[in-house]
């Protein structure tokens, strides 16, 4: 994980962190969202496990994503250092759902998403 780049201080900052590097078409940036051993379900109907496959699914997919914007938030779920974060799909199809946990300094990381 590059060390340079923006880390998210809040569970929130993690899908406005996705949108400028998906936009950026930084898989490897995507990827450094994650915890080493997170779970995507994504491809739709499928299961990606770990940093490096979902890093790898990302360089497969990101240049072909339409641009990407930061959709309207659900109010985030706490408990200890999990959060639940969700966002309304701006498409109105389904929904979005990640779960995230805090670091031990302090900044945070997808374990779960359901980006579908």
């Amino acid at each position: 994980m590059t060390a340079d780049r923006e880390r998210a201080a809040t569970p929130e900052d993690l899908a406005r962190l996705f949108v400028e590097r998906a936009n950026a078409d930084d898989a490897e940036g995507i990827a450094a969202l994650y915890e080493p051993d997170a779970v995507l379900g994504y491809p739709v109907g499928e299961v990606t496990v770990g940093r490096e496959a979902i890093q790898a699914l990302f360089e497969k997919v990101v240049t072909m994503m339409p641009p990407q914007r930061v959709e309207e938030p659900l109010p985030t779920l706490f408990h200890g250092d999990l959060a639940l974060t969700a966002t309304r799909p701006a498409d109105g199809t389904g929904g979005r759902a990640q779960v995230a946990r805090r670091q031990a300094d302090g900044t945070w990381l997808r374990i779960l998403d359901r980006p579908e």
